[in-house]
């Protein structure tokens, strides 16, 4: 033990002692052929390839870094990335279980005979590639795929397919209700349970031209899950979903942003030869900002109808739609409120420690649920943290979970969770 601290300390002065990186001209390699492609690590890459990559990267730490090789035309004008990472991660419940490999208040079972569980989990290891360039007519452009092992079985599942161009995105990605810029670091791989987190099959474009200022709006494929009966249905859905944001920064690590979603949700009911629907709707604020050199503030509020779709916690129960038990044949979209809260100390370069608490809330509307007391009304979420970089592509840490699930009758369960990580990125 004493060893890996006297480790993690020289990490820590030599992350210090570093000098801070600068911008350098890039050698383009020259050769008398025009065609062909050579490969080239990432620093030997042009500028605008660099620029291009560094912009792209989004603010997520279950997203893969830029690659470290390259495939590249010799005008260093297109560059193709492979790569990923691979992650293996050791997990231990005691004091309660939560039933899932990721760490759920919701599938907190409300009774079980088994209080302690081991898992080990490495299907959440990454691949992608990334095509960057730029031309006159398409500006700078990105066509990213990625996908992890999640899949039923844990065979290979497609989690990002989009392209972008002109500040307009086109594909399979984040949705617009959501802001992975404040979302806080953690082992678990589903993170805080009142966080919005969600991909989409969209259509996107943001807006860039005020200085501090970001502005966005989408159009995106609707996914509605429900809780139906006594001959109802959810339908196929004839609305897409359409959310926007307006986000104000003011340095590279801060920003506030104010978002929202309108949906509309379709159902069929056996006593009626029409489909019905029922609108959702949602707001957010999010935000992250520094507090000096070496604190990191991050924190983020939902509130809306018909949403459950799109939180954490609330997206494991069916809920965007139930039935309304004071109207037969007709459904209803229930209130719902995420939010968390969280800090990061920098204790150096290399080694961060955080901190985030959070909760998400199921509330009761014209009856519901009238004879289900054992229904999930809101859960908790306390996470505790530390990582070090041992090096530019590994990462190691530890983490302590704790949750609550408590029902409509006040019956409360909890878990306990220790989590180990090894991750290497290529």
């Amino acid at each position: 033990m004493k060893t890996i601290l006297k480790t993690m300390f020289l990490s820590c002065g030599i992350g210090l002692a570093a000098p801070m990186a600068h911008a350098q001209k890039k050698i383009i390699i020259d050769d008398e052929a025009s065609n062909g492609i050579v490969m080239v690590t990432i620093d030997k890459a042009g500028d605008e390839i660099i620029r291009i990559m560094n912009e792209s990267q989004l603010p997520y730490i279950h997203d893969p870094k830029a690659p470290r090789f390259l495939l590249m035309d010799k005008q260093g004008k297109f560059a193709l990335g492979i790569g990923g990472y691979v992650r293996a991660t050791g997990e231990y419940d005691f004091g309660g279980i939560v039933d899932d490999i990721d760490f759920i208040p919701a599938d907190i079972p409300n009774s079980s005979k088994i209080r302690n569980q081991f898992q080990m989990d490495a299907s959440t290891a990454t691949i992608f590639l990334k095509l960057v360039g730029h031309t006159r007519l398409l500006g700078d452009f990105i066509v990213y795929t990625a996908g992890n092992f999640r899949g039923g079985d844990k065979t290979f599942q497609l989690r990002n397919a989009y392209m972008s161009f002109r500040n307009v995105t086109v594909g399979y990605t984040y949705g617009g209700f959501m802001d992975l810029g404040a979302l806080p670091s953690t082992i678990d791989f589903q993170g805080p349970n009142g966080a919005t987190f969600y991909r989409a099959t969209q259509l996107a474009y943001t807006y860039k031209g005020l200085e501090n200022f970001r502005f966005n709006a989408s159009v995106e494929a609707p996914a509605v899950d429900g809780t139906a009966n006594n001959g109802l249905e959810i339908a196929r859905q004839r609305m897409p979903d359409f959310t926007a944001y307006a986000q104000y920064g003011w340095n590279g690590n801060s920003h506030l942003r104010i978002g929202g979603i309108i949906r509309s949700m379709t159902y069929t009911g056996a006593d009626s030869d029409k489909a019905s629907s029922v609108t959702g709707y949602g707001v957010q604020a999010s935000t992250t900002f520094s507090m000096g050199k070496k604190w990191q503030a991050f924190g983020q509020v939902n509130y809306g109808k018909g949403i459950g779709q799109y939180l954490n916690d609330i997206s494991n129960l069916n809920v965007d739609i139930v039935p309304n038990p004071e109207k037969d044949g007709k459904m209803q979209a229930l209130p719902m409120l995420g939010w968390y809260a969280g800090l990061q100390y920098n204790i150096c370069p290399k080694v961060f420690i955080s901190s985030t608490y959070s909760m998400s809330r199921l509330y009761s509307e014209n009856g519901y649920p009238n004879d289900e007391p054992g229904t999930y009304r809101y859960g908790q979420y306390f996470v505790a943290n530390a990582f070090w970089n041992v090096s530019s592509n590994m990462q190691v840490g530890a983490e302590y979970l704790r949750g609550w699930r408590t029902n409509f009758d006040n019956s409360t369960n909890h878990a306990n969770r220790f989590n180990l990580l090894v991750q290497y990125s290529f």
